[in-house]
């Protein structure tokens, strides 16, 4: 994969997010300690369990991991 996983989330960053991807395309970017080089899912999905208070729903995460693998392939 060309992209890691942050890199295609940052597209979906916006000042008024009007969806759950890009609310969490914004929390994303404010955590510091997101795996940013990564593009194994187990590695985010496991970050995102421990560490991810801001996102309500894993179903949010793999919402977005469906589109970064669509946009990948």
């Amino acid at each position: 994969m060309a992209k890691t996983f942050y890199h295609f989330l940052m597209k979906y960053r916006h000042p008024a997010p009007k969806d759950a991807v890009s609310q969490f395309a914004n929390h994303a970017y404010e955590d510091h300690s997101f795996p940013k080089t990564s593009s194994d899912y187990h590695e985010v999905s496991s970050y995102l369990e421990l560490n991810g208070s801001y996102i309500r729903n894993m179903s949010i995460f793999d919402e977005a991991w469906e589109l970064y693998l669509l946009s990948e392939s």
